[in-house]
């Protein structure tokens, strides 16, 4: 193992060069929900198709209801209905001088009719008040209808959804890179595509390692504890944008640990492993993985190298696999895990999806402490801290200890110390990645 030291960016850049987007595939509409569109969709046929109403009403002309009012209402003849699903109202018929037809909202205008005057401008037919009127005729026959007085005028085109107002043949629907969401299932379905070209959304395995480690809910004895690491980073990866496997804590045998991972590949895009990279006795994961490829080879294999941060010095990557599916393999400390995560995980699978923005956004605030923050010289270090957008600021949370998870609970960015401060005071000008 080399005794060089890396930076942060290096090592994500050689991770983000060794990682390329997934080929793309036409998925049914909802298997392509959190998925990355890789082509431009054109609108094919117009929505809403047809001219419709936006209310329930009446179709009517405007020359007919013009001057309406409620001591000299328009009284129109209703010579049928119209509902959503219908044609209109049938071939050859059409709202004539004086007559107007009952519609429903989403159903096409008639020919003839020009506005639609909903019903609670109208005695609704009956003289009895807009919601009897509307029961009394429910189950009257098609085309019959009696007369229904209007209180008040409409100009042309009111309450009409136009053929076409929300997109029409020939209009860009979507554009290549987005990422597909309910709106834009719902975009996609209603001008009629059923299925999509998109980037799958990576499969990621999620894997822990420690013969102390138990599952949530069992009985801990001596000297164990809890698995956290699998649990936290399975669901950053599902908010990542992947399809996360968690797979129950390896005990420490490096052959248990290669067969598992070789069990995992055939549903992994990307595998990630949390704890045994670093130089103690029972370091599986080195031991596992480190003699499949050499760490001054990035090219092949797994390598494993120590970089200039704080969290998550110690750090493994590389490929595994006849697909050479890439693997990351992360400190075990539950902070240094999840920071480890943020900074190169979440990348890797953003650069997967084929998104060009794949870093957490970052910004500037000013440091709300009492006391000074210290920081190791030349080291990166990254403390937990709670932003406030609209003050500026952000206040640390907890220690800088790796292994204080309730801190980072609390937390939803990480103050940026760079490699060259040493301390910063109250009130300095810091970076802060936005986690939320």
């Amino acid at each position: 193992m080399s005794s060089t030291i890396w930076s942060v960016d290096e090592h994500l850049e050689d991770i983000l060069a060794a990682v390329k987007p997934l080929e793309p595939i036409e998925l049914q509409l909802p298997e392509a929900q959190g998925c990355v569109l890789v082509e431009d969709v054109v609108v094919e046929v117009a929505l809403p198709p047809f001219d419709n109403s936006s209310m329930d009403g009446y179709a009517v002309r405007v020359a007919d209801v013009e001057g309406a009012t409620e001591e000299f209402p328009a009284v129109l003849t209703v010579i049928g209905d119209v509902a959503a699903g219908d044609d209109g109202l049938g071939a050859g018929r059409r709202v004539g001088p004086g007559e107007a037809a009952r519609i429903m909202t989403g159903a096409p205008l008639p020919e003839g009719a020009e506005a639609v005057v909903p019903v609670e401008w109208t005695d609704g037919g009956t003289g009895e008040g807009p919601a009897a009127a509307m029961r009394a005729h429910s189950d009257a026959p098609e085309g019959a209808g009696g007369e229904v007085r209007v209180h008040r005028p409409a100009e042309a085109r009111a309450h009409v959804r136009a053929r076409g107002s929300d997109v029409r043949p020939g209009d860009l629907a979507l554009r290549a890179g987005t990422v597909i969401g309910p709106p834009q299932i719902g975009l996609l379905a209603a001008i009629g595509r059923s299925t999509i070209k998109v980037r799958p959304r990576p499969r990621v395995v999620v894997l822990s390692t420690g013969s102390e480690l138990v599952q949530p809910g069992g009985e801990l004895t001596g000297g164990q504890i809890y698995d956290s690491n699998s649990f936290a980073l399975t669901a950053a990866a599902r908010e990542a944008g992947a399809i996360a496997y968690r797979v129950g804590a390896v005990a420490d045998d490096a052959e248990t640990l290669r067969a598992t991972i070789e069990d995992q590949l055939i549903r992994a895009d990307l595998v990630v492993t949390t704890g045994g990279v670093s130089v103690g006795a029972y370091d599986v994961v080195k031991e596992a993985l480190s003699s499949v490829g050499d760490e001054d080879e990035p090219g092949g294999g797994v390598y494993f190298r120590k970089l200039a941060m704080q969290p998550g010095k110690p750090q493994g990557f590389g490929s595994i696999g006849p697909d050479h599916t890439p693997l990351l393999a992360l400190p075990g400390n539950p902070v240094s895990s999840y920071v480890s995560f943020e900074l190169f995980v979440r990348p890797a699978i953003r650069t997967l999806m084929g998104l060009p923005e794949v870093n957490r956004p970052t910004a500037r605030a000013t440091l709300a402490t009492d006391k000074a923050l210290t920081s190791p010289a030349g080291r990166r270090q990254f403390l937990r801290g709670t932003y406030d957008a609209e003050a500026g600021t952000v206040t640390p949370v907890g220690g800088s200890g790796s292994h204080l998870i309730a801190a980072l609970a609390q937390a939803d960015a990480l103050i940026v110390l760079p490699e060259d401060v040493t301390s910063a005071e109250p009130g300095t000008d810091t970076e802060v990645v936005l986690l939320r």
